[in-house]
């Protein structure tokens, strides 16, 4: 060990520490605006369907742009991508809190995405340079369980944020640790001087974001204009023929934007299956929740915020416990058994209605939340030991890649559901929570918690697969 890998070593934990926070405020940030969203559309005059382009359009633009700068980290050094992606993420809470029009809004978290996405494509990889093989895994595992938590504590901190001062503060508060996260970054970081000669696969990078946006962005503008339109016929259209042009590309160049060859580990493909199944569940769950409570069981944002604690406080007893428990028994099994209770608590959840008393509430979701937890830490694990060292970096990628196609899909799916189920039951279209009418919302929420429960129950297939497989190859 050389004089600097000495000095990195020493500072493993803080660099550590330094990449967890930056890490837990790009997922935070991803569902803080929850709670938030119908005191937002309140406040700006826009319609819910409307202000969810400021969950999705965050959302889609990690998703398109993740892999990017995963290549980039790659080829211009994972510290320099990722200090660049904190100034960004910085800058666009800065605006986001100064947006006083939808359009400014989410033109500001376009930029926080675009930053968001740096610092998620690289974190992984710098954890991987950092810490010694022995100590890889274990740190990997509280990545992944940074990621979990921020995604669930997003909801209660913004309830509490929004109650307490403006919606504005949710991204405001952002700033001062962003500063704090770039000093680390300038003092402690390793220095990436290593610059390959490899160019960025430009025209697989451009096809595969057309793919990404127009087809999220098109899933999502659908439930307001109709999935007969056009526009939206041609969107899906053009996402499919340019994502079919993607893979054709990245098989016959030299140095792609995405090295498929990795998903022909088939431990590695059902992980990430069951990463995506995981993710659109709770993401489906997360946006259904806050007007639950606020709409249907008539609580302030601040009691919501208290109630949605439930989920993060569990998380953080759980996932690290599972992590443990990884090393000793396996992470198969572990990821089997939390899958399977995550739905389990899912269609629990499906059976409330506007009477259902908040204490079984509480209870379904520390059912729903000690499944989540048990099967996080565990799968990011197995994804990432699944691979051989020179692929880690694109591994940590698609694993990060995943993680948010969940989110969205999960968000973009849940309310499309929940809107045409209302539509439905009510005789006409409808995209808003129908003032005094809890039984719409509830009927159409009953159909969301149900698909998420299923979409569990799919992975917990898969996941049995896995581990039988596995068993035999033993």
């Amino acid at each position: 060990m050389n004089n600097t890998e000495d000095q990195i070593y020493k500072k493993r934990w803080i660099i550590l520490f330094t990449v967890l926070s930056a890490t837990f405020m790009s997922t935070l940030d991803g569902s803080i605006v929850n709670v938030a969203l119908p005191d937002m559309s309140a406040k700006l005059g826009v319609t819910m369907a409307a202000i969810e382009w400021v969950v999705t359009g965050f959302l889609i633009v990690i998703a398109a742009t993740i892999l990017i700068f995963g290549r980039l980290g790659d080829i211009k050094g994972k510290t320099r991508i990722f200090k660049f992606g904190i100034v960004l993420f910085t800058f666009g809470s800065l605006l986001c809190g100064f947006s006083n029009s939808l359009l400014m809004l989410i033109s500001a978290r376009v930029i926080q995405g675009i930053g968001a996405s740096a610092t998620m494509a690289t974190n992984q990889g710098i954890i991987t340079q950092t810490f010694p093989r022995s100590e890889r895994g274990r740190a990997l595992g509280v990545l992944g369980t940074f990621v979990a938590l921020g995604a669930m504590a997003g909801p209660p901190l913004g309830g509490m944020i929004v109650s307490a001062l403006s919606w504005k503060y949710i991204f405001l508060i952002n700033v001062p640790i962003g500063v704090i996260v770039f000093v680390l970054t300038i003092k402690i970081f390793p220095k990436t001087n290593t610059v390959l000669n490899e160019r960025l696969d430009r025209k697989g990078a451009i096809l595969f974001t057309i793919s990404i946006v127009l087809l999220f962005g098109a899933l999502v503008q659908g439930q307001s204009i109709g999935y007969d339109n056009p526009v939206m016929i041609s969107c899906f259209i053009i996402s499919i023929i340019a994502f079919g042009i993607f893979i054709f590309e990245e098989k016959r160049i030299e140095t792609p934007l995405l090295k498929l060859s990795i998903f022909s580990n088939s431990l590695f493909s059902i992980s990430i299956i069951c990463a995506f199944t995981s993710f659109s569940a709770i993401s489906a769950s997360n946006i259904i929740l806050p007007f639950y409570f606020q709409d249907t069981i008539k609580l302030s944002p601040a009691v919501t915020g208290l109630f949605m604690m439930v989920s993060p406080i569990v998380l953080s007893v759980v996932a690290p416990f599972s992590g443990y428990l990884s090393d000793k028994i396996g992470s198969e099994i572990l990821t089997l058994i939390g899958l399977f209770v995550t739905g389990v608590g899912l269609f629990l959840i499906a059976t409330l209605n506007e009477n259902s008393s908040l204490a079984l509430l509480v209870a379904y979701i520390v059912i729903m939340t000690i499944g989540n937890g048990m099967f996080q830490s565990p799968n990011n694990s197995l994804v990432m030991s699944t691979v051989s060292a020179d692929k880690l970096g694109i591994a940590g990628s698609v694993n990060a890649l995943v993680r948010n196609l969940g989110f969205v899909f999960g968000t973009a799916f849940a309310t499309l559901l929940l809107y045409n189920r209302m539509s439905y039951k009510i005789g006409y279209r409808v995209i808003d929570y129908v003032k005094g009418r809890d039984d719409i919302f509830i009927y159409g929420m009953r159909y969301v918690y149900i698909s998420a429960g299923v979409m569990c129950l799919i992975g917990t297939i898969l996941t049995a697969f896995r581990f039988c497989s596995s068993k035999k190859k033993k």
